[in-house]
């Protein structure tokens, strides 16, 4: 609303009383690294506009997530301001500005380049990316010590549908599996955060809506390393993982894990699709909507894992 497994990008919910509201959305223009906090975010059939847009891949073309380079988490990200509001189109003046630690501004065009990259893969998905060129090259190559190349999902060419197992008829750009990730105000790790309501209430919402769209839960997120990584210096540790492990296992939520992919792995948010994504363009996710939980499922064991 992290191999990684966020899921898309992150909206928080905001709670005392009042009906739930958006507290905050994030959106993660290179996979993996550094989100950007937006008061709005216009949606788009694959998810909010910009998310996922872009993936950093190594020399086989295998998309990187900070469960193997940790050290993404140190890529800052930065967008026109203007790139979220609805009927924007980059000119030739538009750019994508990446930052790191000990590293050279990198300012890569919103233009979409004319080379191709073959044999792109994220997950289960494969195929052609536009490539960003050597120059972007060279930035994440010398910043990850290894062959890497940035590349853009070429939507002219390309679809990526969700896992059939959970949903169909939804597609997404580069995130692990869904396009919204939605989580009660805990931790600063998700793209759609929400206030006014219990902590971990968004495990059972079934269906909601915000600003008239309609947002479907799929199933709770299985929670990697990710949120071990430390995100201002990129060093791996026990926790948040070991202490929700305690309370947020499959076991401890008593969830029904018979067909489930990820046993082992505590869960945290509720990952959903938008049932209006074939219409919703134009239209806009903003911090302080209302969230009408409008079903709720009856028990941990109705909710997939």
């Amino acid at each position: 609303m992290a191999e990684e497994r966020t899921h898309g990008s992150s909206v928080a919910v905001a709670s005392a009383g009042a009906p739930p509201t958006v507290k905050s959305i994030f959106i993660y223009p290179i996979k993996s690294c550094k989100g950007i906090s937006v008061s709005k975010a216009p949606l788009s059939p694959t998810g909010f506009v910009w998310d996922r847009h872009w993936v950093v891949i190594n020399s086989k073309g295998r998309g990187y997530t900070q469960r193997v380079e940790p050290k993404l988490a140190l890529v800052q990200v930065e967008l026109p301001l203007e790139a979220f509001s609805f009927g924007w189109e980059p000119n030739n003046s538009s750019y994508l500005v990446v930052r790191a630690p000990g590293m050279a501004e990198l300012k890569v065009s919103l233009a979409k380049p004319d080379l191709r990259s073959d044999g792109v893969s994220v997950w289960e998905w494969s195929g052609s990316a536009l490539d960003e060129g050597d120059e972007a090259a060279k930035w994440f190559t010398d910043f990850l010590g290894k062959p890497s190349r940035l590349v853009r999902f070429n939507e002219e060419s390309e679809t990526r549908p969700t896992d059939p197992h959970y949903a169909t008829g939804f597609n997404v750009k580069f995130p692990d599996a869904f396009p919204y990730l939605l989580i009660s105000e805990l931790l600063d790790l998700f793209s759609i955060f929400v206030s006014g309501c219990e902590p971990f209430a968004e495990d059972l919402w079934k269906q909601i809506k915000i600003n008239e769209l309609t947002f479907r839960g799929i199933m709770l997120c299985p929670r990697c390393k990710v949120p071990t990584i430390d995100q201002e210096d990129a060093t791996i540790g026990s926790e948040p993982r070991k202490t929700m492990m305690k309370f947020r296992s499959a076991e401890a939520l008593e969830v029904n894990t018979a067909t489930t992919k990820y046993k082992g792995q505590p869960y945290l948010g509720q990952m959903l699709v938008c049932e209006d994504h074939k219409t919703n363009k134009g239209k806009i996710v903003s911090v302080g909507d209302i969230i009408e939980v409008e079903k709720v499922f009856p028990s941990y064991a109705d909710v997939a894992v």
